[in-house]
């Protein structure tokens, strides 16, 4: 099992000695996210100043940008990292990319990432064999590349496509055509065994796939004192508020929290709902574990469910250094 490490520099100059500082603890990859920052721009600074260490975006938002645009710059950082670069992408949810990105929302979102994806890997092809490019989809249509727009063919090509979904339809997706899933911070064990899973493989065998080539990334609340326990009855209500993740709560039997939480959300009190998260809830949602019980805990829950792990906790060089590398020894052991 690999441990991953969320890469969160609060500036870019941080970037390069955050992530020397993941690799030699023996972290496996380092994830950016497109919240506060732009998720690529750290990443080629992280390229720069690594050697083995994976890179990748958990995730970047799909339909804030053009494949094309997307594919120029999975490209340069594939190409920039030796092949070490993994484009994880979302789709956001219909009020972000509207009214923070300004664009239109997909009717399908489903169809619209398959298709995306297909765009993407045409233009790869287009890029590194001198094909024609001619992707005609019913979202995107992508027929002109000449050789003055086309970057030279890298070493590695084939870039690993992570996709990020909660409910069925974007997790079969990821079974028909991506290389990995970016699992929600909120989801249980039992929400990986019964719902992701068994969606993977409809999708895989949708497509004539083996679904056990798709990787399962997991972020995942962990619990080893009071103040972490504060911190992720905070996260979890405030996910749980968001009707996108109900499927999750609704496996189970906490709608009426769900309700409740949804309804603090729309009035804005969101001091109030941290207190809705019961400790039968922070059990099921994130492993408690002392420090050093941990590692044995992780293992348990996800053994035979996630092929890598991201802890959803701050990682910061010189803080509980000892920590890290002991959990990464202990994972990979």
């Amino acid at each position: 099992m690999k441990l991953d490490a969320a890469l969160a520099p609060a500036n870019l100059r941080d970037a390069p000695a955050q992530a020397a500082a993941a690799e030699a603890l023996g972290f496996d990859a380092v994830w950016t996210s497109e919240t506060q920052h732009d998720p690529f721009l750290a990443l080629a600074l992280a390229a720069e100043h690594t050697r083995r260490l994976g890179l990748g975006t958990a995730v970047a938002i799909a339909f804030a940008r053009s494949p094309t645009v997307l594919a120029h710059t999975a490209w340069d950082l594939a190409g920039a990292s030796d092949g070490r670069f993994m484009l994880g992408v979302g789709t956001q949810v219909r009020p972000h990319i509207e009214r923070r990105f300004g664009l239109a929302w997909p009717a399908s979102p489903v169809h619209a990432l398959r298709e995306y994806i297909q765009a993407l890997r045409a233009v790869w092809q287009a890029w590194q064999t001198g094909e024609r490019l001619n992707y005609r989809g019913e979202v995107y249509r992508l027929t002109l590349m000449t050789p003055f727009f086309s970057p030279a063919p890298i070493e590695h090509p084939l870039i690993p496509i992570y996709l990020a979904g909660v409910n069925r339809g974007l997790i079969q997706l990821a079974g028909e055509c991506a290389d990995g899933l970016h699992a929600h911070p909120l989801h249980s064990a039992r929400y990986l065994h019964e719902v992701v899973h068994p969606a993977l493989r409809d999708g895989a065998a949708r497509a004539g796939r083996d679904a056990g080539r798709v990787a399962v990334s997991a972020s995942v609340f962990t619990v080893s004192g009071p103040d972490e326990a504060d911190f992720a009855r905070s996260q979890i209500a405030f996910y749980a508020s968001t009707p996108s993740y109900r499927p999750v709560l609704e496996l189970h039997g906490w709608e009426t929290v769900a309700d409740r939480l949804g309804a603090l959300a729309r009035r804005g009190a969101w001091a109030e709902l941290p207190a809705l998260i019961s400790d039968e809830m922070l059990q099921t949602f994130a492993v408690v574990a002392q420090p050093g019980e941990l590692a044995g805990a992780l293992r348990q829950r996800y053994h035979g469910l996630a092929d890598r792990l991201t802890l959803y906790l701050p990682f910061r060089p010189g803080e509980r250094d000892s920590f890290w590398k002991d959990l990464a020894i202990r994972l990979a052991g």
